[in-house]
């Protein structure tokens, strides 16, 4: 097989790994054996299914150079941005990871692989330094140093910049240039989850200085030709990139269609090559069409009913209740998602998860517990509920509910909004409101972004300083089972307490030409974690 499918199948695996499976299938291993060597290694059954098949492919295809594509995401908006600090939705990540780096990159497990740094070392969790790969440029001819990467991630922390990461930057104390290739960060407390922090899409690295980011100069796989907020970006193969052989395609042009009939036709009539966030209803249609496929990604991804504790009726905890056990669960999966989701508890840890509390009591339908809260709340007359195709299967969750509310007494009143400027308009501004939290590589960095008291995208306002103390304490525990008991104790709280209230972990689901090849799961989300861009190829 061509060096270039190994490096594919390396990056989700690590190198390793990678090689021992590539090894085993020159031998004759099947991809049942594959299949049982990833999960002897602990890995969860669909994302070991996911791989084997990547694995198998890779050894059977060789990548091939050259040909444009047309990409669809589900968003678009005047507020599209090429800043990594501001990035905010699966188009944002998408475009940026075209463009940009990180220091880490996070495979096929979440686990944090090399990427503009080619090593990273601690002894303590708390000081850790990075070596910087040699010979990497940006698009304009500079070459990276550490001054780069000190001012790329310290920028998060300054209040100005807005960056959606400033909670998580906030407990890096310092970043300091300690060699011509070293950067050396010291934390206020241990936190061994740092190098996966790094690899997520907010700590893209770019040029020190740099406050107009239209230009796009990053070291990524593509360069930047065009960028019309809200409407198209452009990018060209980037022919200095640092990974051999790396991109495949000439050219990609990348749009963001809200309606999700619209995005998948404008797949089926040739006018796409690879489209995001797919509806299940649409899934056979896809598949019954000659020259088309569909690629599944099972994830943490959710759509939640946001109840705010700080105005409006969630502010009492008893209609908080109340609203949670007025979810259908299974019917939900059945008939909204069509089976494409796993049933979720309230708690936003799913089950692929390693710190996923499976302990904790579902929380089921019941129809009395519901009217026994909504009596006690008080709450009286018609409640607003804000919905959106922007949120995901949110108008279809909200109507259920309001099926389910009437026979507890209680009239919503559903407000379906369009998906245009939803997340600027009204999802954290709605006193009762959906979200639609993208899957995060670390249950750290989820908490921490959206459950930390202060986090900017606290969506119900709730706040707790027992769970900021344990949310800290948990990231300096190097003990897995006494880490694993910090985070049971934190989705136990959120299930109980916070104004959230999730029904279902759902699947990312992508539409794509059955020419396009190089798909692989990526659990961040559906397009490959966001990350197909240089790895994906057309076939001749």
């Amino acid at each position: 097989m061509s060096d270039n499918s190994n490096k594919r199948f390396e990056n989700l695996v690590g190198p390793g790994e990678s090689l021992r499976m590539m090894e085993s299938l020159k031998r004759g291993a099947s991809r049942r054996d594959i299949l049982a060597m990833l999960m002897a290694g602990g890995m969860q059954a669909t994302l070991a299914g996911g791989l084997a098949g990547m694995a198998v492919s890779a050894h059977a295809q060789t990548p091939r150079r050259g040909g444009r594509i047309r990409v669809a995401g589900a968003t678009a908006a005047a507020t599209d941005t090429l800043d990594p600090a501001k990035q905010s939705n699966q188009t944002d990540y998408s475009r940026c990871n075209m463009i940009y780096n990180g220091l880490t990159a996070l495979d096929g497990t979440l686990t944090p692989q090399p990427a503009l740094a080619e090593a990273f070392t601690t002894k303590d969790a708390k000081t850790w330094v990075f070596t910087l790969r040699k010979g990497v440029t940006f698009h304009d001819g500079k070459a990276l140093s550490p001054a780069d990467v000190v001012f790329s991630v310290m920028r998060h922390k300054d209040p100005a910049v807005a960056s959606k990461a400033k909670v998580l930057a906030d407990q890096i104390e310092s970043a300091k240039a300690t060699g011509p290739n070293e950067v050396t960060f010291v934390l206020s407390a241990p936190n061994a989850d740092l190098p996966v922090i790094l690899g997520t899409f907010h700590f893209h690295i770019v040029k020190e200085g740099t406050t107009d980011f239209n230009a796009g100069i990053g070291t990524g796989p593509y360069k930047l030709k065009e960028f019309k907020p809200g409407v198209r970006s452009l990018v060209v193969r980037n022919e200095g990139y640092w990974k051999p052989g790396k991109p495949y395609l000439d050219e990609i042009e990348f749009v963001g269609i809200g309606d999700e009939s619209a995005r998948v036709n404008a797949l089926l009539s040739g006018g796409m090559d690879l489209v995001g966030s797919v509806n299940p209803r649409s899934v056979e249609r896809v598949k019954g069409t000659p020259g088309y496929a569909i690629f599944t990604t099972q994830s943490g991804q959710y759509s939640d009913l946001v109840m705010r504790k700080d105005v409006g009726p969630g502010a009492n905890p008893d209609f908080a209740l109340a609203m949670k056990y007025l979810f259908d669960r299974e019917q939900m999966k059945k008939t909204i998602a069509l089976d494409h989701a796993v049933v979720a508890n309230d708690q936003p840890i799913d089950p692929t998860n390693r710190f996923y509390f499976a302990g904790l009591p579902q929380r089921t339908f019941d129809l009395d517990k519901a009217k026994f809260h909504l009596q006690k709340s008080g709450v009286t007359g018609k409640v607003p509920v804000v919905a959106s195709p922007a949120a995901l299967y949110s108008v279809e969750i909200a109507l259920m509910l309001q099926q389910s509310a009437q026979r507890a007494g209680l009239d919503l009143d559903i407000k379906r909004m369009p998906a245009d400027g939803y997340w600027s308009n009204h999802w954290l501004n709605s006193p009762v409101g959906f979200g639609n939290v993208n899957p995060r590589p670390s249950a750290d960095v989820l908490l921490t972004q959206f459950f930390q008291s202060g986090a900017a995208w606290n969506e119900s306002r709730w706040k707790s300083e027992k769970f900021d103390q344990l949310l800290l304490a948990s990231r300096a525990e190097t003990d897995l089972a006494k880490r694993k008991q910090m985070y049971a104790d934190m989705q136990t709280m959120i299930h109980q307490e916070a104004g959230i209230g999730i029904p279902l972990f759902l699947a990312s689901i992508d539409g794509h030409s059955s020419k396009l090849k190089g798909l692989a799961p990526i659990p961040l989300g559906g397009l490959m974690g966001y990350n197909f861009a240089e790895n994906v190829w057309l076939e001749a």
